[in-house]
């Protein structure tokens, strides 16, 4: 097999790693301290798309489109906490995920009545164009690496914020006993506001981030966000460390098993069998994963036993 091929494909999945990494840290963070399942969360992911992608358009720069985009995902992400969310928090998981699907719907509504139902498209700066020679005769994508270095050095950072800062301190109190931080003064709904609001931010930067290599468009967050519930799954409910292991992985087998499991299975049976049996067994590949660590590890390879 091609050397250069693997580690290209490789450089794909940890691309993939991160932006998952993005969406899977915000709602695991949501869904550990607030307990609330947010099935909404992938609408912020196309929220903060449109909104770079819309103003990098009228305003010409590449900067502003992300200042903006990721702006206004924080904003649209606390203004849902406040108006919708902040009732839900008391209410069982049903209710929770009744009320984020509709969500989904006036989002998706609401993305088609001001953009329109087609698909828009954002170009990248001259300064982010082009290739790296990363190895001999291997050139990969310099926005691609930009897209690897923004999410290892969002991950690091929010390693720091969890663990060293005084917000961190809270948000994993509040994760542990909400009743016993409110007792201490601390103010809850603030501080449900701050983490939900950061979460949406996270998701936004994601979508702004993956708005030059997708196409724009209405419900591009749903697909995502099924990744995104595999990749919590598999790496703990509520840790951010399981969220970041899970991503890399979920990236990883999914780009490397559409890339070689149907010439891999072409070796074993007829090229016309592999053909058809290569796609489905790859789109299968991270589900399947997902199974066998339930069944090792019900509470995923980093979430504490039992929660």
């Amino acid at each position: 097999m091609n050397a250069i091929l693997i580690v290209e494909q490789a450089l794909n999945g940890l691309q993939l790693g991160v932006m998952l990494f993005l969406m899977a840290a915000g709602l695991t963070l949501v869904f550990g301290i607030m307990n609330l399942v947010n099935l909404a969360h992938g609408s912020l992911y196309m929220v903060g798309a449109y909104l770079a992608t819309h103003f990098m358009q009228t305003t010409g720069s590449y900067a502003l489109g992300v200042l903006f985009g990721l702006g206004g995902t924080l904003v649209v992400g606390i203004l849902v906490e406040v108006i919708a969310l902040r009732t839900l928090y008391e209410r069982d998981h049903l209710d929770q995920v009744l009320a984020t699907f509709g969500l989904i719907l006036f989002f998706n509504e609401l993305v088609a009545i001001l953009w329109g139902r087609n698909a828009i498209y954002s170009s990248l700066p001259q300064f982010l164009s082009g290739h790296v020679e990363i190895l001999p005769n291997l050139n990969y994508s310099l926005y691609r690496l930009v897209i690897i270095a923004v999410g290892l050095l969002v991950a690091g950072l929010l390693w720091y914020v969890v663990t060293h800062t005084r917000l961190g301190m809270l948000i994993r109190a509040g994760a542990s006993n909400r009743t016993m931080v409110a007792a201490l003064g601390v103010n809850i709904r603030l501080l449900y506001t701050l983490v939900f609001g950061f979460g949406a931010a996270l998701a936004g930067l994601a979508g702004l981030l993956a708005a030059p290599i997708f196409a724009v468009q209405t419900g591009m967050g749903e697909l995502i966000l099924i990744q995104v519930f595999v990749v919590i799954v598999i790496g703990g409910i509520g840790s951010i460390r399981g969220a970041f292991a899970g991503a890399v992985i979920v990236g990883m087998v999914d780009t490397m098993g559409r890339a070689f499991l149907k010439p891999t299975l072409a070796t074993v049976i007829s090229p016309s069998a592999a053909d058809s049996a290569g796609p489905a067994l790859a789109s299968m590949l991270i589900y399947l994963l997902m199974a066998v660590v339930l069944a090792i590890r019900p509470q995923g390879l980093f979430g504490s036993r039992g929660g």
